[in-house]
């Protein structure tokens, strides 16, 4: 993919691109600009779906399916999550057997069919469960009924994650890296890609949660699917302009066969000149050679000879691995523990469309006769990530480029430090605006009557949500531009991967966390923290939790990026301690420094 840093070029060691027949592609006829704007309509509707069921499912689920709040929540998320731990899956169907084309177009008609089964479930009385009784008796759905919901709502997920994956490397596809006209447009591309992801958000957010809960949620769905079978068609009607690149395999092979054959050498001694571990110069005429380093030397037993076995024996990669693969998946290693302390942001964003909604149900919405949807606070999320981003392409980025040296204001790690540090805000606000809305709901006597609206304005919710958006702004940005410039060269397509299970993740550690709170704090006496009636529950509580484990990653994260060492400052130092060693003529030393410049 694109965004991954892949080469996607006509020549050289790049993948050559085809037309729909399987030939050269002609330049001239195929890809380009219009197809690729043919790519973006499917990405608009995917996150119009996706979002524009999430932001509102809650409170669907507590009013409508009566569910538990804190069950109802877990359903939100594990449905987010799985959404983007799918894309994993999608991105290993697309990169091994199918191609980025044949993912998109089976994918897509999955969601469709997702969307399709959700319609008819909204749509019919008889699949969701009888209104409550006077008396205040819930009647909760029965098995049938949570299947069939279950079946439509994992459809969808599954429909998104094929869709992530490739979406937005198909249409980088269309262009040709080595051609200067073509590198522009593929740019342009990717920032018609985030504004089509912007509309999308912007649109579930306002239009389509407006639509579901005030004219019927079967018609919002209806919507979606509706745009989604249209954009399809438009997609499947440029086929025949379409560039097409060939599968290549999967990183996740190369990761396996590394740790395979380390096991499989285990017993053998290490030898003590590097020189002299395995490595293919055929494959290196094409490929970079990567210099050797001293971690993880564990893993350096798959590119061990055994002098004892004949060579034949080693013809499998599941055996003997080269030195150049071995360091690749050293890299990945490497970038694990800043992978691991960017979850913690997407846990709390997972709050910003579970509980911070249903907050906003039970406050005041009304601005003259005209009442907000609950779902659409998140509009000033979605606006505080726009305008954080065009403050810091425009102000930020020239202020922090004097102030710093670096070429984009602040490197990639201390913009995703950036977002998390806003997103422990975000949370010690979210705990003492609901410290606040329950001083009032107590003042007013309103402890017991759950349904009630507290006498409180929903837009003190607002710093919350802008202080999420804008670290989200930072930690978005950061994130990929860390995994797509340090992931190895030969891996590159593991780095949209590599982010998107940071959001998965994110999602299924805020059901986690909801789970064990709800059950720790739930007792005969006492109703829990996070109980259906919010105004006898304490979230507040469950919001310092959260901002406590903020922090505590937060200063994790800091001690890990602090220990983290660029990849390009590793190769300058490979590159010093070579020239010290062998005192190479000046013309060498620039022929050596070009090189890798290059690479």
């Amino acid at each position: 993919m694109a965004e991954n840093g892949e080469h996607n070029s006509f020549s050289g060691e790049n993948l050559q691109a085809f037309d729909f027949k399987g030939n050269a592609a002609d330049k001239a006829r195929t890809g380009g600009w219009l197809r690729a704007a043919l790519i973006l309509g499917i990405e608009l509707c995917e996150r119009l779906t996706t979002l524009g069921i999430a932001v509102n499912l809650v409170t669907y689920l507590v009013n409508t399916m009566h569910l538990p709040s804190a069950q109802s929540a877990n359903i939100v998320t594990n449905f987010l999550g799985t959404s983007f731990i799918l894309s994993l899956f999608g991105g290993f169907l697309a990169d091994t057997f199918l191609g980025r084309y044949l993912t998109i177009a089976i994918f897509a008609t999955i969601q469709s069919l997702g969307l399709g089964i959700l319609i008819v479930f909204t749509a019919l009385p008889q699949l969701t469960p009888p209104p409550c009784s006077p008396n205040g008796h819930c009647k909760e759905p029965s098995g049938l009924q949570l299947f069939i919901f279950y079946l439509s709502l994992y459809l969808i997920a599954l429909g998104t994650g094929g869709l992530k994956s490739s979406i937005s490397g198909f249409g980088s596809d269309q262009f040709d890296e080595n051609d200067q006209k073509e590198r522009s447009q593929m740019n342009n591309f990717f920032n018609r890609f985030f504004f089509c992801i912007s509309i999308g958000s912007l649109l579930a957010v306002t239009v389509l949660v407006y639509i579901e809960d005030n004219v019927g949620r079967s018609w919002g769905y209806g919507i979606c699917a509706s745009c989604m079978v249209v954009a399809i068609g438009i997609f499947l009607g440029g086929t025949k302009k379409y560039r097409f690149k060939k599968p290549t395999g999967s990183p996740l092979t190369q990761i396996a066969q590394v740790c395979v054959a380390a096991w499989r050498n285990r017993k053998l001694n290490l030898p003590a000149d590097v020189g002299q571990l395995y490595e293919d110069d055929k494959a290196c005429l094409s490929h970079k050679r990567i210099p050797h380093t001293d971690q993880f030397r564990c893993l350096d037993r798959a590119a061990t000879v055994d002098l004892s076995v004949e060579e034949s024996c080693y013809a499998s990669p599941w055996k003997l691995c080269t030195v150049s693969k071995v360091e690749e998946v050293k890299q990945i290693i490497r970038m694990m523990p800043i992978w691991a302390t960017t979850i913690m942001f997407w846990t709390i964003y997972a709050q910003m469309v579970t509980f911070s909604v249903a907050q906003a149900s039970h406050m005041e919405r009304g601005i003259g006769n005209f009442e907000i949807p609950s779902g659409s606070l998140t509009v000033f999320f979605v606006g505080a990530i726009l305008v954080t981003i065009a403050l810091y392409d425009r102000i930020i980025m020239s202020l922090a480029r004097r102030w710093t040296g670096h070429q984009q204001g602040f490197t990639a790690l201390q913009r995703i430090g950036f977002g998390l540090a806003l997103s422990c805000l975000a949370m010690v606000a979210a705990a003492v605006t609901e410290s606040k809305r329950l001083r009032v709901a107590r003042a007013h006597g309103l402890l017991d009557k759950p349904n009630s609206i507290v006498p409180i304005s929903v837009f003190v919710l607002i710093p919350q949500f802008v202080l999420v958006g804008a670290g989200e702004a930072f930690i978005y940005a950061g994130q990929l531009d860390f995994f797509i410039r340090e992931s190895p060269e030969g891996m590159k397509t593991m780095s949209t991967g590599l982010f998107l299970s940071t959001l998965s993740l994110g999602f299924f550690l805020s059901s986690l966390l909801v789970s064990i709170v709800n059950l720790v704090t739930t007792s005969n006496s006492h109703p829990g923290w996070l109980t259906n009636n919010l105004n006898r529950g304490r979230l507040n509580n469950f919001y310092w939790l959260v901002a406590l484990m903020s922090l505590l990653n937060f200063i994790i994260y800091l001690m890990f990026s602090k220990w983290y060492t660029y990849k390009d400052t590793r190769m300058v130092g490979h590159l010093n301690m070579q020239l010290t060693e062998s005192k190479p003529t000046k013309a060498a030393e620039k022929e050596y420094m070009q090189e890798t410049r290059d690479s």
